[in-house]
């Protein structure tokens, strides 16, 4: 009985271990539903962290995606629905060097000519983009679900804002970004 009992203990031992070692997960509310994201937290720490913390301060609530281009990205999370952009904090270091390739359903952040300018704004690959990794661009998470929310924001028609060509008529904001798993 002692032995089945130590075997009991070391598995939920295992098992609470590798809860713990799971990746922080986000929810982004979208007026077309939710699109939820894996966090590589090992793999872009800074990244992650600064991305987190927008996150729990409430930045990306009523941003939107401002830039979408099918075969390419959509990209969100700097401006709001009267395309104003938002004060952010310092720019991070770039974490591009991780390893993470700029593969369709990745996350990745946005920035400047400047490696180091990333802020607050990301991007959603919707195709294999790795010509982005050569010029840098840190990669650090992926889509777990939501496809189906993504495919809607592609075939919204854009062109009506001619300072945003890219950004949807019809816009598509982030209601509320949470963290539903740390």
């Amino acid at each position: 009985m002692c032995k089945i009992a130590t075997l009991l203990s070391g598995f939920v031992l295992a098992i609470v271990a590798s809860a713990a070692l799971a990746n922080p997960v986000v929810e982004l509310e979208t007026d077309l539903g939710p699109i939820k994201v894996e966090l590589y937290e090992k793999e872009a720490p800074v990244t992650v962290d600064n991305f987190l913390t927008y996150v729990k301060d409430g930045f990306y609530n009523g941003t939107l995606f401002h830039r979408v281009i099918p075969g390419f990205m959509i990209q969100g999370g700097g401006l709001t629905f009267d395309f104003v952009e938002k004060e952010t904090r310092d720019p991070i270091i770039n974490e591009s060097d991780n390893g993470i390739p700029n593969k369709a359903g990745t996350i990745a952040m946005a920035r400047t000519a400047d490696p180091n300018s990333a802020t607050a704004q990301f991007y959603i690959n919707v195709a294999d983009n790795t010509h982005l990794d050569d010029a840098g661009y840190a990669v650090f998470g992926e889509v777990i679900d939501g496809w189906e929310v993504i495919d809607e924001i592609l075939a919204q028609p854009r062109g009506q804002y001619s300072e945003f060509p890219h950004a949807p008529n019809q816009m598509v904001r982030i209601l509320e970004a949470k963290v539903v798993e740390e």
